[in-house]
């Protein structure tokens, strides 16, 4: 079979996709329509992670797991723009790390509102200026964002999913010359994260923490002297040169951010419950609390301390679970939880991210 022959059936190929695709958007159309009469939320998590389970289950090669799960995810994206574009409060400007989260997400065809701090994002979103935002929480070489745990205290807003990005930084400047940089402006974690690069290859450049790597690359793109460590994106997006790519100090370096919301969704089948507490100050305190996890099976995922701020050595506790909010063995701990614990709350029970592990 000739060239002109494979290509005249992928040309063919392409149109039944084409037809198809606008067929399924008629029936997410008429969808809409139910969702609006029933007064049912218009995006639901837990079905889109149903989507991408069961075509992951259906697919059968060439193509990965993971390319099938980018392509859905736009056509959902572009589906549900159909009903009402989604508008997702993220962190700022546009090009950081948790813009490339949130499109990850929600794919391109929601409406991105960038915000200057994770605070705002909150309000935003208790607003109802947005549906939803999207926070850092997590970096698997660095840690914590206390910021973001601590907004959860007073926050009446809910987790309602989890993103993992895997980090990947580029040293961008005017120039695109090494020699040039007398400056490396970024956000504190990403300069963290490049220690030891920089170390080697700018030992005598003055480090300047900005509140973001996006506001980085702006500030680089107006000093000849400067750089920036940021996104491969910024790069296009600030009409800047690309140094050197990759300059993170360790591979496989992954972000975690929340996907907060108002509102709890069903069970997923593959779910992640993350709560907070406070214990009473006594000998053994903490492992009463975390022992009946352990005796029931409950796989625990994560535990973060924060100063509770109210008294001097008062913490607050931060765990993740996995499982679901209203499953036998996690209604049992959480029942036996508001005993013992002075303060308790569940910030959400949400599908878990599989994607990163594809």
């Amino acid at each position: 079979m000739g060239l002109s022959e494979l290509r005249r059936k992928v040309n063919q190929i392409d149109a039944q996709i084409l037809d198809l695709l606008n067929r399924r958007a008629q029936i997410v159309i008429e969808i809409g329509r139910e969702k609006e009469e029933q007064k049912i939320a218009f995006y639901v998590p837990e079905r889109e992670e149903e989507i991408h389970r069961r075509m992951a289950s259906l697919n059968r090669g060439p193509l990965p797991n993971s390319v099938i799960r980018a392509v859905y995810r736009e056509i959902l994206s572009g589906c549900l723009s159909l009903e009402r574009p989604l508008r997702v409060a993220y962190l700022g400007p546009p090009a950081t790390f948790t813009h490339l989260a949130s499109m990850k997400k929600f794919g391109r065809s929601a409406e991105f509102v960038p915000m200057r701090g994770i605070g705002d994002i909150f309000t935003e979103v208790e607003k109802d200026n947005a549906d939803y935002g999207v926070v850092p929480v997590e970096n698997s070489t660095e840690g914590m964002v206390n910021h973001t745990l601590d907004m959860f205290v007073d926050s009446d807003l809910k987790i309602c999913g989890e993103i993992f990005l895997e980090v990947s930084h580029t040293l961008l400047s005017l120039s695109g010359k090494l020699q040039d940089i007398k400056r490396v402006y970024s956000h504190p974690q990403a300069l963290a994260q490049s220690r030891k690069w920089l170390e080697v290859n700018l030992p005598h450049a003055e480090l300047v923490e900005v509140f973001s790597t996006s506001a980085a690359a702006e500030m680089s793109g107006r000093d000849p002297e400067g750089a920036a460590i940021a996104s491969d994106l910024a790069a296009d997006l600030y009409h800047l040169a690309r140094v050197q790519s990759h300059i993170e100090d360790y591979p496989k370096n992954y972000t975690r951010f929340l996907v907060i919301g108002k509102a709890f969704g069903p069970r997923s089948g593959t779910d992640k419950t993350s709560i907070l507490f406070s214990i009473r100050d006594k000998v053994g305190a903490l492992h009463r609390i975390l022992e009946p996890l352990a005796r029931r099976g409950i796989n625990l995922t994560s535990i973060e301390s924060r100063p509770s701020k109210i008294k001097a050595w008062d913490y607050i506790f931060y765990v993740d679970f996995e499982g679901f909010v209203e499953d036998p063995p996690a209604r049992e701990v959480l029942e036996y939880l508001c005993e013992e614990c002075s303060l308790l709350k569940v910030l959400g029970s949400y599908p878990k991210e599989l994607d990163y592990l594809i």
